[in-house]
């Protein structure tokens, strides 16, 4: 984070009003940075050790205390924009180590320097470049322009390279305009939420779809990305030339008719929650009322005065039920297993308009508060979802701190349902936490207590015209019926990708066993790169934005290197890819989501986990920084008469 001395005038009382609710462990570190001096990174101003995710904005400290910081920071920022120098404008090693170990409140492992130095801006990024940018004989297809394929066209065109986007929604957003229930949101903070090169003054810490529309809205007017997408376009196949070494690409435009696209190179950006999962369930299309999944809400449905019936208890009903509740005349939530729900009293939490003064005026504020983010939403739980063969528990949990973990959740659901036994031996999980997607509580359990709501444990086994008929014989009335009933998650693609030799990936993969190294690239497919591909969905927690980011940077690595070095294809080796693959696998037998008696849509019917990444988010980030070559068989451009190749 490059900051400018003294450039900007800022008014004293509006610095001291933002300060009042600052975030105290984001301002210890850049006051040492501002000043140099040592004293802020000892007792009495080192910030203890938060509780699960929360902010901690008062860093446990003394109030005191925390108002000697404040007034610190307003001496030194005023200075700051007089003109006085950045102490410690880009602290990395050791340093930046123990900066970031004081703002957390515990040992941050050295492993994380690189990759925090670099996306803090302490450390230059040295992105890859193309020696000619332009080249009307390079092109590349990106399918898709949601969070992944607008940061993959970004990124194209920041270096000048050739493409051609293409989306079957009329407009941009991904899974932001396609879902769009009442109470749909991000379990992610908003501030972490979001690409690191497009900052956003949020309003609320959590954000919800309509503001994550425009968010990514305004990101394609930025950066003038929408005169390069073909909407209403859908991907009908793809075919690898080995002659030609080009994907011939046949997309289908608004108007119905099939056109073709050639392409050196093609980029999957599907996504893996995108097609949405029907039930097979008998009666489903002799329903009376309307009947519909999830991400497919109709905008006119009037709910007032309904009996409404949810089937499923994962993330989208999490959002749905809590939303409808208080609208409908009944409410019946159907629940195949029970969640294990985290509290987070920032989820309704607005951003206020300090908040945002800071992030835009005080130095490095944005930079710490995001570290801080992702620090308590990334790794920091990886290590406690990994086996004990020694613990002798484990029937309940993994190991003693997922036991602890246990026993927190559980505190939680004991006092959310107090005095309700019946919702309490219902909503109990009786796997250990994390082993399914861990969600944020919105509401959830107020909503169950309330009057006319009923979760039902009952499996759902049929619709009538008038209701739903349970595992117990029970039918029960409905007027609406909602499936929240998950994604296609093992087979996110649906158009034919035809490799080299006329390999169809649909038939390497099968119907739910997809593998990819990095989750980006497969033998047998040449040029051909997914983001959000196998394996690289965030069990543990995280931003999958910062996923996208490293994933882009090691697609964009791989084609500049194509462009410059006169390569015509690269092709992952089978071998790596193997190799890559049974390490993950072997990773994921020490993971919660293989314990005994787990059963997700993380796994295939098979139990392999073909949706989860397995690795910290810190060695993501590693494995992806650069493309090594040797990984893949290489073939280059054949040489023009008289030149050697490559040059």
């Amino acid at each position: 984070m490059a900051v400018a001395e003294g450039t900007t005038p800022i008014d004293p009382t509006a610095l001291r009003d933002a300060l009042d609710v600052a975030n105290i462990p984001t301002l210890v570190p850049l006051l040492f940075q501002l000043t140099g001096d040592p004293k802020w990174t000892r007792d009495p101003y080192r910030p203890t050790r938060p509780r699960g995710t929360d902010d901690h904005d008062d860093a446990g400290l003394p109030a005191d205390v925390r108002d000697e910081i404040r007034a610190a920071v307003a001496e030194a920022v005023l200075a700051w924009a007089a003109g006085r120098p950045v102490a410690r404008p880009a602290p990395t090693g050791r340093e930046l180590l123990d900066l970031l170990t004081l703002s957390v409140g515990e040992e941050v492992p050295e492993e994380y320097e690189p990759m925090t130095a670099e996306h803090m801006g302490f450390r230059a990024k040295c992105p890859p470049t193309v020696a000619t940018p332009g080249s009307a004989d390079f092109h590349v297809l990106v399918i898709g322009a949601g969070v992944s394929g607008l940061t993959a066209a970004k990124h194209l065109r920041d270096l000048g390279i050739s493409h051609t986007v293409v989306e079957k929604n009329p407009r941009v957003g991904g899974t932001w305009i396609e879902n769009r229930y009442p109470g749909c949101g991000v379990d992610t903070p908003s501030y972490l939420y979001s690409l690191s090169f497009f900052p956003r003054a949020w309003t609320h810490h959590f954000g919800k779809r309509g503001e994550l529309e425009t968010y990514l809205d305004e990101l394609a007017t930025h950066f003038g990305l929408l005169d390069s997408i073909r909407f209403g376009t859908t991907a009908v196949s793809a075919a690898w030339d080995d002659d030609t070494e080009r994907w011939t690409v046949v997309v289908r435009d608004p108007q119905g008719r099939e056109r073709t696209l050639t392409a050196n190179a093609l980029i999957s950006a599907v996504g893996q929650l995108n097609v949405p999962k029907i039930p097979d369930l008998p009666g489903l299309a002799d329903f009376h009322g309307p009947v519909f999944h999830s991400a497919r809400w109709p905008e006119d449905l009037d709910l007032r005065g309904r009996t409404v019936a949810v089937i499923g208890t994962g993330a989208s009903a999490m959002q749905i039920v809590p939303a409808v509740a208080g609208e409908v005349a009944a409410l019946d939530v159907y629940q195949r297993s029970p969640q294990w729900v985290s509290p987070n009293k920032n989820y309704f939490r607005p951003v206020g308009d300090k908040v945002h003064w800071l992030m835009e005026n005080v130095p490095y504020y944005r930079a710490w508060y995001r570290f801080r983010l992702a620090w308590a939403h990334n790794d920091r739980v990886h290590a406690s979802l990994q086996k004990d063969p020694d613990w002798p528990h484990p029937e309940r949990s993994l190991n003693a701190t997922n036991d602890g973990h246990r026993r927190f959740f559980t505190r939680y659901i004991l006092d959310q349902l107090d005095g309700r036994p019946d919702l309490v031996e219902k909503a109990l999980p009786d796997y250990p936490p994390f082993g399914k997607r861990m969600l944020l509580d919105n509401g959830w359990f107020a909503a169950l207590r309330r009057p006319g709501v009923e979760l039902i444990t009952a499996s759902v086994t049929a619709l009538t015209r008038t209701g739903v008929v349970t595992s117990t014989g029970e039918e029960r009335p409905a007027d609406i019926v909602v499936l929240a009933t998950g994604f296609e998650a093992h087979r996110p693609i649906r158009y034919d990708i035809v490799g080299r030799g006329g390999q169809v990936l649909r038939d390497l993969w099968g119907e739910d066993d997809a593998r990819a190294y990095l989750g980006i690239t497969t033998p047998g497919f040449p040029n051909l790169f997914f983001m959000y591909g196998p394996n690289t969905n965030l069990g543990h927690g995280g931003s999958f934005i910062f996923l996208a980011e490293s994933q882009i940077d090691y697609i964009t690595d791989s084609l500049c290197r194509m462009v410059n070095e006169d390569i015509s294809s690269i092709e992952c080796r089978p071998e790596v890819g193997e190799r890559y693959n049974e390490a993950l696998d072997q990773a994921h037998q020490r993971m919660v989501w293989t314990h005994q008696g787990m059963d997700t849509w993380y796994r295939n019917s098979k139990g392999r986990v073909v949706t989860n990444m397995p690795w910290r988010v810190v060695d993501y980030w590693t494995m992806t920084r650069a493309v090594d070559l040797d990984d893949f068989v290489v073939r280059h451009r054949p040489a023009a008469a008289g030149q050697a190749p490559g040059a």
